[in-house]
């Protein structure tokens, strides 16, 4: 059972961005549409859980007062790889997600989960732990992308809905996440409150 909440609690309880309302930077900034947001979910995703099993796995050899560097070294160890995977691979997602990528190393989702969870922690539920908060990461992300791109310009992932001069312009600039966002968390408290 504790496996299935170490994995679950991510997704609703303990979203990163609904709930705990951490690493809002990177999902203001890049959320302005889909694609932009599923990229950055999955780089996110990707250092989250590889810095969550590597942090369970070296624990008990990290002295306690150096604990908070070596995380930064493990963390930033996976967002060299992501960095330059995406540079590679994804060169038109990587331009358009910037400094962001790089940014990751500081993102308070992957440094709060290493402290507060993995350094704790055997591997397994470190795993599910990062996989879990990498899945609301990611939910949180997409529908903010999806509503702020279907709404500021008339598409989702780049398919025009609509004209894009019915499109209220103000959702795919900042002030747009936070509202999108706002309306996310009382959507999810709503159905919250419903369930209980």
């Amino acid at each position: 059972m504790s496996l299935w909440r170490d994995f679950n609690a991510g997704i609703a309880i303990e979203n990163p961005v609904l709930r705990l309302m951490i690493g809002l930077c990177p999902v203001l900034a890049v959320s302005n549409n889909a694609i932009n947001a599923l990229g950055m979910s999955c780089a996110v995703a990707f250092v989250l859980i590889c810095s969550n099993m590597v942090v369970a796995m070296i624990r008990k050899l990290v002295p306690d007062e150096v604990r908070i560097p070596i995380f930064i070294i493990v963390i930033s160890t996976f967002v060299t790889i992501i960095d330059y995977v995406m540079n590679a691979y994804f060169p038109a997602l990587y331009q358009a997600l910037g400094v962001f990528v790089p940014l990751i190393v500081v993102n308070c989702i992957i440094l709060g989960r290493a402290e507060a969870f993995a350094y704790r922690q055997p591997v397994l539920n470190s795993i599910l732990d990062g996989v879990g908060m990498s899945l609301g990461f990611t939910l949180a992300l997409v529908s903010i992308g999806v509503v702020r791109e279907l709404l500021g310009v008339g598409a989702i992932f780049g398919l025009q809905l609509f004209e894009p001069t019915l499109a209220a312009i103000i959702m795919i600039l900042p002030p747009g996440a936070f509202l999108t966002i706002g309306c996310l968390m009382a959507a999810l408290n709503k159905l919250e409150n419903k369930v209980l």
